[in-house]
C-alpha cells in the first residue's frame, strides 16, 4: 500500500484457502485500518509471526499490528461468544484490542445457537447430500437477516429487547428444529446470559463502522479490505450449491463495510499455485491419488477452522481467469510455488 493508493481489497480467486492472511499480514503493516466485510468465523486465517502461529476467525489480520485499528463490517455475521474468546486470547499473548484498535459494526448481524444447532441438523440430514458447511451457523444467521428477524450486534447491547427477540425467535425455531429436523429443543435460559455477558464486553466496541471508514478514507489514510473464503464459494457467482453463504468478491466490499464504490482502489487477487478447496461440490482438477497427496502434506493443507483435509489438484486456470474478471482484480499473488518444487511435469488446466 504505497503512493496513491488508499484502499486495496484483498480477496481469493479460487475455493479459499489461498493464504489471504498472509498476504494482508505483510500489507497491514503499512495500513492505518484493516476492515472484514462479510462472511463470519466460518473462515480461518493462519498467520505466522516471529515462528508463533495465531489463526484468526473474526478478528481481522491487522490485530497483530501494533497500531492498526481492525474494523467487522455490518457485512459479517458475528458470534459473541467465539468474539470474546478470540480477543481473550489475543490478549492472553500481549496483543489485546481495546475500543480504540478494534471497532464492530452495529448493523453486524448475531450468530446465536439455534442457528448452529439448524446449521449442524440440517447437514447431518442430508447425509451423501451434503454441502459441506463448516456447522457454525452461518447460513442460517444470513437466512435470518434476508427474512428481517435477524438480531443485530445493536440489539444485543439492548438488553431488554434482545431478551424479549430471543425469545420469541426461539419458540419458532424450537419448533422448526423439534418438528422437521428431529432435533431436541434449545434452552433459552442456558443461552440468553451468556449471549449478554458476551454483548457487555463487546458493547464499547459496537460503533457506526460506515462513517469511520468514511472518515478514514477522506482524510487519506491507508485502508486495507480483508475478504473470506473466495470468489468460487460466492453465493451468486461460485459452484452453487457448494458455495458459503455471503458475497465473497470485491463487490461486496461496498455493502458490507458500507463506504461508496468509488472509494475503492485496488484489487489484489490471491490464489495458490496448485487448486484446493474444502467439503462438497465439483473440483474438476482434483487429484485422488498419491500427487494429491503430496500437494496436501506438502502444502500442509488442512482446514484452519475445522482442521479437515483439503482436496488438492492442479492449477486451474480457466478459473482463476474467470475470477480475475468478475473480480476486477489488478494484481494476483501467488502462494505456495514452493510447493510444487520437483514436481515434473506440472500440469495447468488451461
Amino acid at each position: 500500500m504505497a503512493g496513491d493508493v488508499k484502499s486495496v481489497v484483498v480477496i481469493g480467486l479460487q475455493w479459499g484457502d489461498e493464504g489471504k492472511g498472509k498476504i494482508v499480514d505483510l500489507l497491514s503493516r503499512d495500513a492505518d485500518v484493516v476492515a472484514r466485510f462479510q462472511g463470519g468465523n466460518n473462515a480461518g486465517h493462519t498467520l505466522v509471526v516471529e515462528g508463533r502461529q495465531t489463526i484468526l476467525h473474526l478478528v481481522p489480520s491487522g490485530a497483530l499490528c501494533p497500531g492498526t485499528v481492525c474494523v467487522i463490517g455490518g457485512g459479517v455475521v458475528v458470534d459473541p461468544v467465539v468474539l470474546v474468546a478470540e480477543m481473550d486470547e489475543l490478549a492472553g499473548r500481549g496483543q489485546a484490542l481495546g475500543p480504540d484498535r478494534l471497532l464492530i459494526s452495529r448493523e453486524a448481524q448475531v450468530i446465536l445457537p439455534y442457528h448452529k444447532a439448524i446449521d449442524q441438523a440440517r447437514e447431518l440430514r442430508r447425509g451423501k447430500g451434503k454441502i459441506g458447511t463448516t456447522g457454525r451457523g452461518i447460513g442460517p444467521a444470513y437466512e435470518d437477516k434476508a427474512a428481517r428477524i435477524g438480531l443485530r450486534m445493536i440489539d444485543l447491547c439492548d438488553e431488554e429487547f434482545f431478551r424479549h427477540s430471543l425469545r420469541t425467535n426461539l419458540e419458532e425455531k424450537n419448533a422448526y428444529l423439534e418438528a422437521m429436523l428431529g432435533h431436541g429443543v434449545l434452552d433459552y435460559d442456558a443461552m440468553v446470559d451468556e449471549l449478554l455477558g458476551a454483548g457487555r464486553r463487546l458493547a464499547p466496541h459496537v460503533a457506526d463502522t460506515s462513517r469511520f471508514l468514511h472518515e478514514q478514507l477522506s482524510a487519506g489514510r491507508r485502508v486495507l479490505f480483508e475478504g473470506a473464503q473466495g470468489l468460487m464459494l460466492d453465493v451468486d457467482l461460485g459452484t452453487y450449491p457448494y458455495v458459503t453463504s455471503s458475497n465473497t468478491g470485491a463487490g461486496a466490499v461496498a455493502s458490507g463495510a458500507g463506504i461508496a464504490p468509488r472509494l475503492l482502489s485496488k484489487v489484489v487477487g490471491i490464489s495458490k499455485a496448485y487448486t484446493t478447496r474444502v467439503g462438497a461440490g465439483p473440483f474438476p482438477t482434483e487429484l485422488d491419488d498419491e500427487m494429491g497427496e503430496r500437494l496436501r502434506s506438502g502444502g500442509g493443507e488442512f482446514g484452519a477452522t475445522t482442521g479437515r483435509p483439503r482436496r488438492c489438484g492442479w492449477f486451474d486456470a480457466m478459473v482463476v481467469r474467470r475470477s480475475v474478471r468478475l473480480s476486477g482484480a489488478d494484481s494476483v499473488a501467488l502462494t505456495k510455488l514452493d510447493v510444487l518444487t520437483g514436481i515434473d511435469p506440472i500440469h495447468i488446466c488451461t
